[in-house]
């Protein structure tokens, strides 16, 4: 009798571990198969959302091309319908764009940018336009700025007119535009021709009135460089002095001067080259010097330019078509190489996000059977 209970005993004990076997194994069947299951959900729901979010992306970039190109042929046809009104267009899109560009970079730690020198001349011409139409030397002053550095900016920087992308729309038009107006005011807008009357005659030939030579290379040329000098100095003094830790803490923070050596030293170019003459220490000096130095080179230019309607109409044409231009090469070069890279990184991204998620699930599910485990014991 007690052998049997001894037995009876011993097959309790084995069929007890037998279905405690089979209850782990059907655990781990069924949440290997709900492993999966979510997985599969999230894997569709994943590209589901990334499908949208390039949907969205090509949409914004179809209504921004549909928007540009409209609002440049509009443009182009009130420049030769109401040259007149074209300060006023400018001046209104100064201050829209102006302000919602600096919203945007500050989010994207790029507002430093708003301190180089074309937002500073550009801040010139608001005042000059609104507060001082009749002011010729002022005028002066301004058109030395627009159709110097950053007419030629348009050109040396590679300032690209792509219709798709809003950031470099504003970008090229806050360079080009003001040529553009002061071009109308300086040839085309009769109301200039008339606001001015010098003494003995009943109007001038042109506006502004041209005394001599050496007065255009003072107000072309001596009296613009004073001015940008000016801005040389705030320029240093903001960024270099009392914004310097704030950038030294930060690196992403970008400004003009580190966005310029980057791309500079990644190419090994001409710039990275120069820059380098005074040792790696004095390369900030070295970008001042060579700025400087283009500023002279492109103001001086204006003075021929402002003389001559012939050599001043052929200097739009040069600005748009290189805007064009290099817009058409960003599109067929640049773009392709960025779609690229985009989906060799998304093929690379994929297969170590595999790892982690099976990495992940294989933990999650032995945690859960464990648990599992303990509780029926």
């Amino acid at each position: 009798m007690s052998n049997n209970e001894e037995d009876g005993e011993y097959s309790n004990g084995e069929s007890s571990v037998k279905a405690k076997q089979r209850f782990r194994d059907r655990s781990k069947e069924m949440l290997s198969k709900q492993a999966v299951q979510t997985k599969e959900m999230i894997s569709k729901q994943a590209v589901k959302i990334a499908k949208q979010a390039e949907e969205h992306e090509r949409f914004i970039n179809k209504v921004t091309h549909l928007l540009g190109v409209l609002g440049f042929g509009g443009f182009c046809f009130l420049l030769g319908a109401r040259p007149q009104d074209i300060p006023y267009v400018y001046c209104l899109f100064y201050v829209i764009f102006v302000p919602l560009r600096w919203i945007y970079y500050r989010f994207k730690k790029w507002h430093y940018y708003l301190l180089d020198f074309c937002y500073y001349a550009n801040t010139i011409f608001l005042a000059d336009l609104l507060f001082y139409p009749k002011n010729e030397k002022l005028f002066m002053v301004c058109f030395s700025f627009a159709e110097g550095p950053l007419a030629w900016a348009l050109i040396v920087w590679r300032c690209s007119l792509v219709f798709s992308s809003l950031d470099k729309i504003v970008s090229v038009l806050i360079h080009l535009l003001p040529g553009l107006v002061f071009f109308t005011i300086r040839w085309w807008n009769p109301a200039t021709f008339e606001a001015m009357h010098p003494e003995g005659t009943s109007r001038r030939v042109t506006w502004p009135y041209v005394e001599d030579k050496s007065y255009l290379w003072v107000w072309l040329f001596l009296v613009p460089l004073a001015v940008y000098t000016l801005w040389q100095l705030l320029y240093f003094l903001i960024v270099n002095v009392l914004r310097r830790q704030r950038l030294l803490r930060d690196p992403e923070v970008m400004t003009s001067y580190r966005e310029l050596s980057k791309k500079a030293r990644k190419a090994n170019n001409i710039w990275w080259r120069l820059s380098g003459l005074l040792g790696d220490q004095n390369r900030m000096l070295m970008y001042i010097l060579l700025q400087a130095m283009f500023s002279v080179a492109t103001m001086a230019l204006t003075v021929p330019i402002f003389l001559s309607y012939e050599l001043h109409a052929v200097f739009q044409i040069l600005k748009v078509s290189a805007s064009v231009w290099n817009g058409g090469s960003f599109l067929l070069e640049v773009m392709p190489r960025q779609v690229i890279l985009k989906e060799k990184k998304k093929s690379e991204m994929h297969p170590v996000q595999y790892h982690q998620d099976q990495s992940s699930t294989g933990t999650e599910n032995a945690r859960e059977i464990n648990n599992v485990v303990e509780t029926s014991d």
